[in-house]
C-alpha cells in the first residue's frame, strides 16, 4: 500500500504514519513546518519530507489513498490534485476504522477524561500481556507511540475526540469509528469554535451513540445529569451501564481503593470515576474486578496529566493539561481534597478557542 500524508506532523498523523510504515505500507508525507517531537520521530523512520512546503508533483495515481490532517486547508494544493485524479482521501479517523473495521472497537468519548481512560485501559492490557491495538491522544510510559495499527490485534481502543475529522470532512471524529463498546466520561461544552451553543455540542454524543453498533454496550457516568438524560432518552438497541465514583478513602495524601484498600497512584474524582469507566471496559473484555484492581494500582497517569515532577514531604509539583474551565476546576478540586492541609498555587496557561473567549 502507498499512502500520502497531507500535515503528517500532526501530533495523531505522523504516530499513524508510523504505525502504517511499520506494516510495511510505502509511506510519504509533507507538511509546512514541523515542531518536535514529530519532526525526531519521523526522522527516526525515514519519513521526514525532505523539504517543507506543499508540492503537487507528490500525489500520483500510484497512490493508494491521502490522509488529510486537520492541519491542511481546503485549497491545499497536494489535496486538490487528490481529487482532482480521483484519489480516496480519508481523513485519519476514517482511516483508522479503515485499519479496525474487523476488530472489536473500544471508543472512548466524553469532554473530559478520554485520554486517562483510555490510558487505564491499555496499562491494564498491557499489564496482562494483551495483544491489542491503538489510538490514544498522550505520549504514554512503556509504549513508543500514540498509535498502533497491525493485523492480528482482535481489539483496538480509541480515544474518540468530538473535534472535527478534516478540513473537508466536518464530522466530529468519535463518530466515524462505530464502537463495539463505548464510554461517554461527561459532557462540559467544548470546542466552542465549531459548536457554538451547548445544544450543537450535546447533540454531537446524541449522535455518537446512534454510531455504536447495535446490540453493543455504552458505559456511561450516570452522575453527569445531561448525559444522563441524553442516554435515556435514546433508542439506540444498546445495551446501557452507567458508573459514579467507586468506594475510597483518602489517607495522609494517598488514596486507597475500598473495599481491599488497595493503594493507588492516581487521585481525585475524575480520576476515580475514569477508573470505574476503565474497569467497566477491562470487563468487557474478559477482565475481572479483582485482576483489574491488581493492575491498575500500579497506574501512575497519563503524560501531563496531574503528572507528578517533584514531590517530597511537604510540597508536590503536577503538570496538568486542562483546556477547559470544567477540567481546570476538577483539576484544582482534586488536590485540594488529597492534599487538605497544604497550600495550593496555581499557574494557569490559557488555551485557544477553549480559555481565550470574551464570553
Amino acid at each position: 500500500m502507498r499512502i500520502h500524508f497531507i500535515a503528517i506532523g500532526g501530533s495523531a498523523m505522523h504516530n499513524l504514519a508510523i504505525a502504517l510504515h511499520k506494516k510495511e505500507y510505502q509511506i510519504t508525507g509533507s507538511d509546512d513546518v514541523i515542531f518536535e517531537p514529530a519532526k525526531s520521530r519521523l526522522e527516526k523512520y525515514g519519513l521526514l519530507p525532505a523539504e517543507m512546503g506543499w508540492d503537487e508533483s507528490r500525489i500520483s495515481t500510484d497512490l493508494d489513498a491521502v490522509i488529510l490532517g486537520m492541519h491542511a486547508r481546503i485549497d491545499n494544493p497536494e489535496l486538490l490534485k487528490a481529487q482532482a485524479l480521483g484519489l480516496k482521501v480519508y481523513s485519519y479517523p476514517e482511516y483508522i476504522y479503515e485499519q479496525s473495521k474487523n476488530k472489536l472497537r473500544v471508543v472512548i468519548g466524553g469532554s473530559h477524561g478520554k485520554t486517562t481512560i483510555t490510558s487505564m485501559i491499555l496499562h491494564v492490557l498491557n499489564f496482562y500481556n494483551r495483544d491489542f491495538d491503538y489510538l490514544v491522544g498522550a505520549q504514554l510510559a512503556g509504549f513508543e507511540t500514540m498509535v498502533k495499527v497491525t493485523e492480528e490485534a482482535p481489539v483496538m481502543i480509541i480515544e474518540g475526540d468530538e473535534y472535527l475529522s478534516s478540513p473537508i470532512d466536518r464530522r466530529p471524529k468519535f463518530h466515524l469509528y462505530k464502537a463495539n463498546v463505548a464510554v461517554i466520561s461527561g459532557i462540559a461544552w467544548d470546542h466552542i469554535n465549531v459548536f457554538p451553543t451547548y445544544a450543537d455540542y450535546t447533540a454531537q454524543f446524541d449522535k455518537f451513540i446512534g454510531t455504536i453498533e447495535g446490540g453493543a454496550t455504552l458505559i456511561y457516568c450516570k452522575a453527569d445529569r445531561d448525559l444522563n438524560e441524553i442516554v435515556q432518552h435514546s433508542k439506540t438497541k444498546i445495551n446501557k451501564i452507567g458508573y459514579a465514583i467507586p468506594d475510597h478513602s483518602i489517607e495522609n495524601g494517598i488514596t486507597y481503593l475500598l473495599p481491599q484498600k488497595t493503594p493507588l497512584k492516581v487521585f481525585g474524582d475524575h480520576n476515580l470515576m475514569n477508573l470505574n469507566a476503565a474497569k467497566l471496559v477491562c470487563e468487557q473484555l474478559n477482565i475481572s474486578k479483582a485482576a483489574f484492581v491488581a493492575a491498575i494500582s500500579t497506574f501512575t497517569g497519563a503524560a501531563k496529566r496531574l503528572e507528578v515532577i517533584s514531590a517530597d514531604e511537604s510540597t508536590n509539583v503536577y503538570k496538568d493539561f486542562a483546556h477547559s474551565p470544567s477540567k481546570l476546576k476538577a483539576t484544582i478540586e482534586a488536590v485540594k481534597a488529597q492534599f487538605t492541609n497544604r497550600k495550593l498555587v496555581a499557574c494557569i496557561e490559557l488555551h485557544t478557542f477553549s480559555s481565550l473567549n470574551k464570553d
